[in-house]
């Protein structure tokens, strides 16, 4: 990790760390502290609460920033500020990215950009070190008997009867996702469910969301985030690593243990976050008309992608309609229709 980060240093402008207030971003900066970094710039996005839902984690930055002594910059996003940026973001989006830190990343980056040109990111810890929650059910033995099953129950968004319910194609009569998984699931080199999860997810999931969502929203301000959790030799060691020393203890074992040498526990034991955009999970008020309008739109309606009565059950009571990974299903589907408007798409 040493290593990984004072590499990802070298640049003829300062090098500033997007920091969470996670483990992952904490330790990136830890690190550069001990290398001699001083005056490190920090940066932090916060969005308004829904409900009981906190939209910042402000309280494991701040302890950070002071901790190291950094030059900490607080971006705080009222909901009005969200939808103002909703048309730029979705623009900047290569592909259709329904995480509802892409948002987040996009207005983080804005601000960022004006002040400094390159990042370091904590993106990949997660899928390299084992961080999310489906991979301590991936060493069960019922995961090890039919892994695809396991993984499909801890990871899909949907089962394939809901996707099939929404969306209006014949051609799901298939199950593509569960064959796409099966499909990685059955090459050789990783014996162990668990282990073909971690296989999956950094070679492909990685790939194609997380890094691509922060590369798409970071670049539309001209701003380089570099990742060095990805450093393909800490990425070559970890893999090396038996899985239940990764996986161990709720996950990111390893890492964690390594970083009780670098940053405060209070940052290592805390629950594990991720970044709440509470607008676009709890929908309501003027982010449910600014989604009802847009899967109302002429475009919307002639292209008929999704099934009408199943979208009217969302837009009726779009809170009863959560993802198991904490998304909601309306912004799922209304982001897809709106990427396809502002890309103009037929």
């Amino acid at each position: 990790m040493r290593t990984a980060v004072k590499r990802r240093l070298i640049a003829d402008v300062p090098v500033g760390v997007l920091l969470s207030g996670g483990l992952d971003s904490s330790l990136i900066v830890g690190l550069l502290a001990e290398a001699g970094q001083r005056d490190l710039n920090t940066y932090s996005v916060g969005f308004a609460r829904v409900g009981e839902e906190k939209g910042d984690e402000f309280s494991y930055s701040d302890l950070i920033a002071d901790h190291f002594d950094t030059r900490h910059h607080r971006i705080f996003v009222e909901n009005a500020g969200l939808l103002d940026s909703l048309a730029a973001t979705v623009g900047a989006m290569s592909e259709p990215m329904v995480s509802h830190d892409a948002i987040g990343f996009f207005l983080l980056s804005q601000e960022v950009a004006k002040t400094i040109k390159v990042v370091q990111s904590g993106q990949g810890a997660d899928e390299v070190f084992a961080g999310y929650h489906w991979y301590p059910k991936m060493m069960t033995a019922a995961a090890q008997s039919d892994p695809v099953g396991a993984y499909a129950a801890a990871f899909f968004d949907r089962d394939h009867n809901e996707t099939a319910a929404l969306v209006t194609s014949p051609q799901l009569e298939r199950d593509f996702s569960r064959e796409f998984v099966a499909a990685h699931f059955a090459a050789a080199g990783a014996p162990e469910a668990v282990d073909k999860a971690l296989r999956l997810d950094t070679t492909i999931m990685l790939v194609d969301d997380p890094v691509k969502r922060v590369d798409n929203m970071t670049m539309a301000w001209g701003l380089e985030a570099r990742v060095p959790f990805l450093d393909h030799e800490l990425v070559e060691l970890a893999a090396r690593i038996p899985a239940r020393h990764k996986v161990a203890e709720g996950g990111k074992h390893v890492l964690k243990e390594a970083a009780r040498r670098v940053i405060p526990v209070a940052v290592i034991d805390r629950p594990k976050g991720y970044f709440p955009v509470p607008a676009l999970k709890y929908i309501r008020g003027e982010v449910l008309d600014f989604v009802r309008d847009i899967l109302h739109q002429p475009a919307a309606q002639k292209r008929g992608i999704f099934n009408r009565d199943y979208l009217a059950q969302l837009l009726q009571d779009p809170e009863a309609h959560i993802t198991p990974l904490r998304g909601s299903k309306l912004w799922q589907v209304a982001l897809l229709e709106y990427w396809l408007q502002r890309h103009n798409i037929q």
